[in-house]
């Protein structure tokens, strides 16, 4: 079948929106399908490639096609719209259409002869965009007229969309109980690349990157973004408490505050000189930091996202790379890992739970292995691949609720 993604982003994006869109269109293409995955043109100057930025390989049924916007924000909102309109009533019309932008997806509803429309959810958004302001430091508090737009929003999707999908049965839960029950609606959450090999060892060889001066002290890593309500500095009050122990910080941007808020944080803490900071990687150079580390940390605080509809990526990396995860205990967590089997699991925004964790697979080598060989044992089921086959079924059933069958 043809795809039409809609994603309203400058791409490539260096975020977790860019990676999940790229893995998943590719994987789709990968299946059979033809994906034309409309963007917005890169800010970068020369523009970049996104396969090469990604490390995927370019893929003759995957086409990036980037709408001619322009101008301040709004003007490439309101032209980003226009051109997704025409796009999906044009000529060269899709069999399905999908996005995760909520203004997309109710602006689509509302076209005559449209194709069937599957949107897919990371939240609630009038709740997310509440709590955005006390997580990210460049965030502005929404205005009750913004709240309520968004609202009638959601309530239009969920009962529109001929598909929906959600990143976590908490996040379904959340929204049946909110709207009321609708039909073609799908758990999928996000994947990671895993490889076809098993690693050869739960621990780090220390030979990735340019990661000096990690000597023979246990490694214990995060990946991603630095933002307060991602955690990271709950782990970092947590490495300051376990000694014998480093840290490898990988990500951040140079542009936004947080990387010298959780820099300053450790040199407060004493632990500047057992720290490790990449700044920024490329999403294609994570999986060799990663390898590094002994113990990876998903350090989750309770939040609007996070307790019921994250879905990390960083969460499927970890699983992927065959490494022992410490992991806060929210329910979104515990649909896919396990306390005691999978990972450790520990209480939000507790360093000393965490400092604990940490602690007891420092010392115990075995355990460390147990855990991440089941971590890895499971991350199959969270494959880019096996996301891809979860989405063509619920496109199957949505075509097949309208008559049309494809094979």
């Amino acid at each position: 079948m043809t795809i039409l993604y809609f994603a309203d982003i400058r791409f490539p994006l260096e975020r977790a929106n860019g990676i999940q869109t790229m893995e998943t269109c590719w994987a789709l293409a990968e299946r059979g399908h033809v994906v034309h995955l409309v963007v917005r043109p890169d800010t970068a100057s020369p523009a970049r490639d996104p396969f090469d930025y990604y490390g995927l390989p370019p893929h003759a049924r995957l086409i990036v096609e980037r709408a001619p916007v322009g101008g301040p924000n709004i003007a490439r909102r309101i032209g980003y719209l226009a051109f997704a309109a025409g796009r999906a009533i044009g000529a060269s019309r899709a069999d399905v259409i999908m996005t995760r932008d909520l203004a997309v997806a109710a602006m689509l509803l509302r076209l005559p002869a449209r194709p069937p429309i599957v949107y897919e959810s990371h939240g609630y958004s009038p709740d997310v965009a509440s709590s955005l302001p006390a997580m990210i430091s460049t965030a502005r508090p929404p205005s009750s007229a913004k709240l309520a737009r968004l609202a009638k929003r959601e309530a239009q999707v969920w009962s529109g969309a001929e598909g929906y999908v959600t990143i976590t049965d908490g996040l379904r839960s959340e929204l049946a109980a909110r709207f009321g029950a609708r039909p073609r609606v799908a758990v999928v959450h996000d994947g990671a690349r895993v490889p076809a090999r098993q690693p050869a060892a739960a621990d780090s060889t220390r030979s990735a990157g340019d990661l000096d001066n990690l000597d023979d002290l246990v490694i214990v890593g995060y990946a991603g973004h630095l933002y307060a309500w991602k955690g990271v500095d709950t782990l970092i009050d947590a490495l300051a408490k376990v000694a014998g122990v480093r840290g490898l910080i990988v990500g951040g941007h140079d542009r936004e505050p947080d990387l010298d808020r959780v820099r300053a944080r450790a040199a407060a803490r004493g632990i500047a000189d057992r720290v490790r900071f990449t700044g920024h990687v490329a999403p294609a150079d994570v999986r060799a930091h990663l390898a590094c580390a002994d113990v990876l940390v998903l350090p989750n605080p309770e939040s609007a996202i996070s307790t019921h509809a994250t879905s990390p990526l960083k969460l499927f990396e970890y699983m992927a790379a065959r490494k022992a995860i410490v992991a806060s205990d929210l329910p979104s967590i515990r649909e896919v890992l396990t306390d005691g089997v999978s990972a450790m699991l520990v209480p939000p925004g507790n360093a000393d739970a965490m400092a604990g964790a940490i602690r007891r697979l420092a010392g115990d080598p075995a355990l460390r292995s147990r855990l991440a060989s089941a971590a890895y044992g499971a991350a199959a089921g969270y494959s880019w691949e096996r996301r891809a086959e979860r989405l063509e079924a619920l496109f199957h059933d949505v075509l097949g609720s309208r008559g049309t069958r494809f094979s």
